[in-house]
């Protein structure tokens, strides 16, 4: 990159050297999350429980993800809405999750 340089080019082209160094190895891997009989289809986005598809919107499939991808990492309570709706559709019972779990005055994480 030549002077001068807008810093929102070079952080893209950083992480574009990033995303080629680390080859498709580490997507390749990261296709599916698994737990129990829930998982993850990354590269189609969509959740599957039971092998039957559950329609989740943009906003939900984003959180479950982070969830799944980060197992036992408590996030803010401020998503209450979306992980009752999330809890609705993936839970077998939603008053007595499986996956997502609440630490009680901190926020929710996904049970690994």
């Amino acid at each position: 990159i030549t002077k001068p340089f807008n810093i929102l080019e070079l952080k893209a082209r950083i992480r574009a050297m990033l995303r080629r160094a680390s080859g498709g190895a580490q997507g390749k891997a990261a296709k599916c999350i698994t737990a129990g009989d829930l998982t993850l289809d990354t590269e189609q986005r969509v959740a599957i429980r039971d092998g039957e598809t559950v329609e989740l919107t943009a906003k939900e499939y984003d959180l479950i993800e982070l969830l799944m991808k980060n197992p036992r990492r408590v996030y803010s309570r401020t998503v209450d809405v979306h992980i009752r709706r999330l809890r609705e559709k993936l839970e077998r019972t939603p008053a007595e999750p499986e996956y997502i779990l609440t630490k009680w005055g901190v926020g929710y994480y996904f049970k690994g």
